[in-house]
């Protein structure tokens, strides 16, 4: 049995056995944790920062979560909203008037946070290097027409949610998104989560390891649909070494490029689940968190090639919210019974070679110990 180090609550020892199991097989290193009505119940992390395996995964080790990462964005934005700063329902453009170009004048701010606003490329990008010019890439997106109707479907946003979201938030603000997500979010809370992180965080980051078989240049890439055809790549793909490097970690990329474990990630996203608040401090009214629920579009999705469920900044998934990362990290919330759970590993697993269940394995652990 791998050895799994922090603490679980009585009646939650089948999440420490589901990490357990899955340190014995597929991972490396990892970290699981379940917060219910604001209150840690469990917090465990085992296994290796390496692909070695010669340095130990630690409490205070963060990796790159990648997709999970559009959680925290999307929470910034509610939070705006339900100060009043924001209006979901308000056009992008009352706040970014340039943005009203090439026919978008009707792109309502709930539609780029559902991933509805009809602008899930970025356009005329050919390098991951540009990602990281925050003007380019924002003026870019003022330049291009949406592909379809806003509103009438969905396609995944995976590189243009943070953009769109982060100007957003930039012109009410006068803050990056990883400044006000610092600052707001987790400062308050005492989380250690970062989009864009600082060179003294180098030392705590567990590279993400490429998925078996496969090398460094493994790059992200939206999944067959269910013909077996791809949506065509027409921006940079972004690779595993990417990901891993000083500029990637450096930039403000808020749809993916966040770094945590799983007690930051459960920590930060409990708030929703917890009507607002976790240990004591408050970010957002009861009902500010009701739009992370709240299903805005149903339907097939353009980009992933199947049926989704939309809410104004999250996957639906019954009655748990949330959404994962490229490789397998993980958050799923449930309103009803004030639970979060997040699992962060270092070890990626293709799925178009590979089922990966890990996550939702951490999932229903938990539910077990809830039962």
């Amino acid at each position: 049995m791998t050895d799994v180090k922090g603490f679980c609550r009585p009646g939650f020892d089948a999440v420490r056995a589901a990490l357990a199991a899955l340190l014995g097989n597929d991972d490396v290193g990892a970290s699981a944790a379940v917060y219910i009505g604001g209150e840690q119940v469990v917090d465990i992390w085992g296994g290796y920062a390496d692909a070695d395996r010669s340095v130990g995964w630690e409490r205070d080790t963060l990796t790159g979560v990648n997709s999970t990462t559009k959680n925290m964005t999307a929470l910034c934005a509610l939070i705006l909203a339900d100060r009043g700063e924001l209006d979901l329902s308000a056009p992008v453009a009352a706040y970014w008037p340039e943005f009203a170009a090439a026919g978008k004048e009707n792109v309502l701010v709930r539609h780029v946070l559902s991933h509805t606003a009809g602008l899930p490329d970025l356009s005329g990008l050919t390098v991951v290097e540009e990602l990281y010019d925050w003007e380019s890439v924002t003026a870019g997106l003022t330049a291009q027409a949406p592909e379809w109707e806003p509103g009438t479907a969905a396609g995944y946003h995976a590189l243009t949610f943070g953009f769109l979201v982060g100007e957003i938030v930039r012109r009410v603000t006068g803050r990056s998104l990883g400044e006000f997500f610092a600052e707001e979010v987790a400062g308050p809370l005492g989380a250690d989560f970062h989009i864009g992180l600082a060179t003294e965080h180098d030392h705590r980051v567990a590279p993400l390891i490429p998925p078996p078989s496969l090398t460094d240049e493994y790059a992200a890439g939206a999944p067959p649909g269910p013909d077996g055809t791809r949506r065509e790549n027409t921006g940079a793909a972004i690779r595993v070494k990417d990901t891993n490097s000083t500029a990637w970690r450096r930039a403000q990329i808020p749809a993916v490029n966040g770094f945590g474990n799983a007690r930051s990630v459960a920590l930060v996203q409990s708030v929703l689940a917890n009507q607002g608040s976790v240990g004591g401090m408050r970010l957002l009214s009861p009902q500010g968190c009701e739009p992370a629920w709240q299903e805005v579009f149903r339907g097939n999705d353009r980009v992933l090639g199947t049926p989704m469920s939309w809410t104004v900044g999250f996957g639906k998934f019954g009655n748990t919210f949330g959404w994962g990362g490229w490789g397998g990290s993980l958050v799923v919330s449930d309103p009803g019974s004030r639970m979060t759970v997040a699992y962060v590993m270092n070890q990626m697993i293709d799925r178009d070679r590979q089922e990966d269940n890990r996550g939702m394995e951490i999932v229903m652990a938990a539910y077990s110990g809830l039962h």
